[in-house]
């Protein structure tokens, strides 16, 4: 039987792992990453080698199959930028308001899992290392963008109504865009068909679908959404700002955690 578990990526081979796995999704499967292919086929940000980052990588058996950065508070990115957290979401998002006292936030991006493994346990073991190692941090709030799944302006403002209509959004937290986007005037990636479009005008947002990545976090982590949706030029896509409180993640995903074999690794 295969044995899957997640660890923290402490070696350069781990890391290199996390890397291969994020072009692999973004570049060669999603075919998000824009400019002329990597002829390395890493997917690397000036974030990734920071001391406050952290990197976990889900394996099957020492096959390298998910993926998940984490970055925490950096006082000389803050600086050097003006901003609060010094994580890269900062670059276009206004987080002063998320500050306070016993608050320790952190930006979790970079969630990729390799086609094949995406209905496999890779997810739960990648959301319980996370979970893991933040507590072990002290980390009391995530902060991240989810993947809208589309480059249309239209159904973006839509996805976000339907997550409104669904109570999945934050009624505490608030955060706006600090700079000016601009998403493709003819969208190539539409999520919505004609005829749900067609419902959402008649008001009948009940049953409408959600992309993947923004219901995972609201449903299994309690996340809630804090802002409008944001193009991100890079991707490619449409995202919604999230925050998400460690302390309350619903009760069947901490038992879901506890239930799986191995944990957390950390070198050692």
């Amino acid at each position: 039987m295969m044995s899957m578990h997640c660890r923290v990526a402490t070696t350069q081979r781990e890391l290199d792992d996390a890397l291969r796995i994020r072009w692999a999704v973004f570049g060669g499967e999603l075919r998000l990453l824009g400019g002329k292919p990597s002829p390395t086929r890493r997917e690397v940000s000036c974030f990734d080698t920071l001391e406050s980052t952290v990197h976990l990588v889900v394996y099957a058996d020492r096959t390298p199959v998910a993926t998940l950065r984490m970055l925490l508070t950096n006082p000389e990115v803050a600086l050097a930028t003006g901003g609060r957290l010094g994580v890269e979401m900062e670059q276009k998002l206004d987080l002063s308001s998320l500050a306070g006292p016993g608050r320790v936030f952190a930006e979790t991006a970079r969630f990729c899992v390799l086609e094949q493994w995406r209905h496999t346990e890779a997810v739960a073991h990648l959301q319980a290392g996370i979970y893991a190692e933040s507590r072990r941090r002290g980390v009391t709030h995530w902060v991240a963008a989810a993947n809208m799944d589309t480059d249309s302006h239209e159904d973006a403002r839509l996805i976000a109504c339907v997550a409104e209509h669904r109570g999945w959004v934050s009624p505490r937290w608030r955060v706006r865009s600090t700079l000016p986007h601009e998403s493709p005037a003819i969208p190539r990636s539409p999520f919505y068909t004609p005829a749900e479009r067609e419902r959402a005008g008649q008001g009948l947002l009940a049953g409408l679908r959600m992309p993947r990545a923004p219901s995972l976090f609201a449903r299994k982590m309690g996340a809630r959404f804090v802002g409008q949706p944001l193009y991100d030029a890079s991707f490619h896509r449409f995202t919604l700002p999230l925050v998400a409180a460690l302390d309350e993640i619903p009760a069947s995903t901490l038992e879901r955690f506890r239930a799986l074999e191995g944990g957390l690794r950390r070198a050692g």
